[in-house]
């Protein structure tokens, strides 16, 4: 019978410390997830033929790099930041999400509406998902200079001030590297084209991906 002395012990146990860690960083995306998409038309495919929206490449992106994650697309159309406030708290009892991409704020800033009640509603979404243990995504977006300076400045700087105070992750906007390309916009120049979609997610992915390991 073989009897192993110290040394050998250690080295038996620094090996297993070593497989250990490659087992647990090659699993890093293997436990399944829940990803709960919260927004308005803008994810919610609106005059995109289903399946060619950002959420559902998304999704095949997600096979493609073997992440067993679960989407939730939760958008609705016409959403507001008031809509999803009271819609949240429902949905984070069905799906106990992981993640909480909020993609909403447009339709307030197309409408007028009060900068300070958005602020309040995305604040209050964030704190009612990390309550919950959830990691939250907010995505940024913009309005058209039409809407005058001062409105658009405060309304382009209301998520970075919201994603500080409530430390989580910001894609600033989410429409970044095509908003002047009247090409990659349906008829009505505020929605995407299925063209776009893919820039959209290669916007979103960067801040997304560190949050799913």
């Amino acid at each position: 019978m073989r009897i192993l002395n110290l040394n050998s012990l250690r080295k038996i146990g620094t090996a297993f410390a070593l497989i250990t860690c490659i087992l647990y960083a090659t699993s890093a995306y293997s436990a399944s997830k829940t990803v709960l998409v919260l927004g308005d038309s803008l994810s919610a495919e609106y005059g995109l033929a289903r399946g060619t929206g950002w959420v559902p490449l998304l999704e095949r992106r997600l096979k493609e790099q073997k992440i067993d994650a679960v989407i939730v697309n939760a958008s609705v159309s016409g959403e507001t930041t008031s809509g999803g406030m009271t819609r949240l708290p429902t949905l984070l009892a069905k799906y106990s999400p992981h993640i909480v991409i909020v993609e909403l704020g447009a339709n307030d800033g197309l409408r007028g509406l009060s900068l300070v009640s958005a602020a309040a509603n995305l604040d209050g979404m964030i704190k009612a998902a990390k309550k919950t243990q959830a990691k939250v995504l907010l995505l940024g977006v913009r309005l058209p200079p039409n809407y005058g300076a001062n409105y658009t400045e405060k309304f382009s700087t209301l998520f970075a001030k919201i994603a500080k105070e409530n430390k989580v992750s910001l894609v600033p906007f989410f429409l970044e590297g095509f908003a002047d390309r009247p090409e990659l916009f349906q008829s009505d120049r505020l929605h995407p084209t299925a063209a776009a979609q893919a820039i959209i997610l290669d916007n979103v992915w960067p801040a997304l991906q560190p949050l799913l390991k």
